[in-house]
């Protein structure tokens, strides 16, 4: 019997998702903060939006990517 090589191109490709995430988590973060104080608002309400937005769109993509499967 032949062993073949283990793939891991599924590997790489959730090791990016998951470095797009937090990028983008650290730039939505910094994003919201500055338009909360661009804006003049008391609470940091663009902190918390932001970043819940991006990762409903994470999840959506995930959701898409392992559906085909």
């Amino acid at each position: 019997m032949k062993q073949s090589k283990p793939d891991n191109q599924l590997l790489w490709q959730y090791a990016g998702l998951a470095t797009q995430l937090l990028v983008g988590l650290g730039l939505m973060l910094w994003v919201g903060g500055w338009l909360d104080g661009f804006f003049g608002w008391k609470g940091p309400y663009l902190v918390w939006i932001l970043p819940l937005l991006l990762i409903l769109g994470v999840l959506i993509k995930v959701l898409r990517d392992t559906s085909k499967r």
